[in-house]
């Protein structure tokens, strides 16, 4: 971790402006982006359809912890969304970090 405390969202930016998470989010929101239209086409047709439950899988488990029915139980999906990409943005970021200081230093991943 770097030696300058950062505040929270320069933290969240770090971890959140990569392709990892930015690829996640993508994701993510294509995903509510079909519950949404599968949603509505399944209300016009009277038809229940379990679509949103692809937007809880996909922030899950984070989101799995604001399973609560009605409206407030959708909190969970940007919720957990944020969280699971800033873990993958974390990662992402070790990792890379990794490489980088094992070039530095002349040691070759090959």
């Amino acid at each position: 971790m770097d030696k300058n405390p950062r505040s929270l969202p320069q933290t969240l930016r770090h971890y959140l402006v990569n392709p990892l998470a930015l690829g996640y989010l993508g994701v993510v929101l294509a995903v509510c982006v079909w519950v949404t239209i599968d949603a509505v086409s399944a209300s016009s047709s009277g038809d229940a359809s379990f679509a949103g439950l692809w937007a809880v899988l996909a922030t899950a488990p984070t989101s799995m912890l604001f399973l609560v029915a009605g409206p407030v139980g959708l909190i969970g999906i940007p919720i957990g969304a944020i969280v699971q990409a800033t873990a993958l943005g974390a990662l992402y970021r070790s990792i890379t970090e990794r490489r980088a200081r094992a070039t530095d230093v002349g040691v070759s991943n090959a």
